[in-house]
């Protein structure tokens, strides 16, 4: 499946196809039911890629939204493709103490889709930055890739692989447990770390419909989900 990479050459997602959008419609959903819709929010998305995440939530939860990417090309198409009246872009680097210094206490959500295990090493570090973002009783809501499922083990831990998959250096995914232990870490209440969604980006068209049916069946069936591919988070901001 075709990679979208980054302006240093590593993967930052897929070309579309029917699963990937349909994928993402889902994700959005998800992200969209953790949120409080009864009062106009601030939401800041982390590596935003080409803005389609962004745009669904901006879309679909009528809250102010804010993707942001440190790849400026990305950036610019998603300025160009995506439009709003409550949708922006701008360019964030998660490492970039000064310009998160500027933003703090300013989000109800901080958002995500496969972001946090791009930081793997610093993460300590870039959770307590994220903490610092919210305003009290805001929340963290991301999307990971679930080290316990089989296809993201092997894409994570063969170096042959990564290399086809074009993975940055640094980069791992990680499982339920490290994450929550990390998050507790940070001083966040976690609310869920739940390992969920079947679907792949490169699924065939033919065969959505039933992965998804199955996948729906395989998340509610404890002794399977943990197989899945991704691991969803939301935690909160206690103080």
């Amino acid at each position: 499946m075709a990679s979208i990479v980054d302006d240093r050459g590593f993967n930052q997602g897929f070309v579309p196809t029917k699963a990937l959008i349909q994928r993402t419609q889902r994700r959005c959903d998800a992200l969209v039911a953790e949120m409080d819709l009864s009062r106009r929010s601030e939401v800041l998305e982390l590596g935003c890629g080409t803005g389609e995440l962004s745009y669904l939530l901006a879309q679909k939860s009528g809250t102010n939204v804010i993707g942001t990417d440190l790849c400026k090309p990305f950036v610019e198409r998603a300025r160009e493709t995506y439009q709003l009246s409550n949708l922006s872009y701008e360019m964030l680097d998660l490492r970039a103490a000064e310009q998160l210094e500027s933003m703090a206490g300013r989000f109800d959500y901080v958002v995500g889709n496969g972001i946090l295990h791009h930081v793997y090493h610093d993460l300590d570090d870039v959770l307590t930055k994220l903490k610092s973002l919210l305003r009290p009783g805001g929340k963290l809501l991301f999307w990971e890739p679930n080290l316990l499922n089989p296809y993201v083990t092997l894409i994570f831990k063969i170096p042959f692989l990564r290399r086809v998959a074009k993975l940055e250096p640094d980069e791992m995914a990680f499982t339920p447990s490290f994450i929550r232990a990390k998050l507790e870490k940070a001083g966040l209440e976690v609310l869920r770390v739940e390992t969920r969604d079947f679907l792949l980006p490169n699924t065939p068209d033919l065969f959505i419909r039933p992965v998804v049916h199955i996948g729906d069946i395989l998340e509610r069936t404890s002794a399977l989900n943990w197989l899945a591919q991704s691991i969803f988070i939301s935690a909160s901001r206690r103080d």
